[in-house]
């Protein structure tokens, strides 16, 4: 996977290398956490995410289904997804927001572990190079 300079993490661009958990969190030990995978496409117009605002309430609803409560509102997500197309560069990427329960209390229930975050993004090769690249490799 190809680095870049920043990703968004509870409200906040850091670093790529600075982007870190604890071991100790709740979803990595219960898989308490939800994800979208969303496609920015290269325009004319500059970088346009597909669909993004469908994408965010999707994650949101997802969330709902954990009692998870997302804290920052879908127009900050979506704020922060354009931002980091931006800040990182990218004519065309794919971005992946998460949320999960990170450290607090190791047990089944979630009680007490605060809610992170985490927006991703990282290059996407045009389809019509994945197209090519998958038919000469025969898969």
């Amino acid at each position: 996977m190809q680095e870049l300079d920043k990703i968004w993490m509870n409200g906040e661009l850091v670093d790529w290398a600075d982007a870190r958990i604890h071991v100790g969190s709740h979803g990595l030990h219960y898989g308490t956490g939800v994800f979208e995978g969303i496609r920015c496409y290269e325009t004319m117009r500059g970088p346009a995410v597909f669909r993004l605002s469908d994408h965010l309430k999707r994650l949101e609803n997802s969330a709902r289904l954990l009692h998870m409560q997302l804290p920052y509102a879908l127009a900050e997500l979506r704020a922060a997804c354009h931002e980091l197309v931006a800040v990182n560069g990218l004519a065309e990427c794919y971005l992946r927001p998460i949320a999960f329960y990170g450290y607090g209390e190791l047990g089944v229930h979630t009680r007490g572990n605060p809610v992170e975050v985490a927006i991703m993004s990282w290059p996407w090769a045009p389809s019509s190079a994945r197209r090519a690249s998958a038919t000469a490799s025969g898969r």
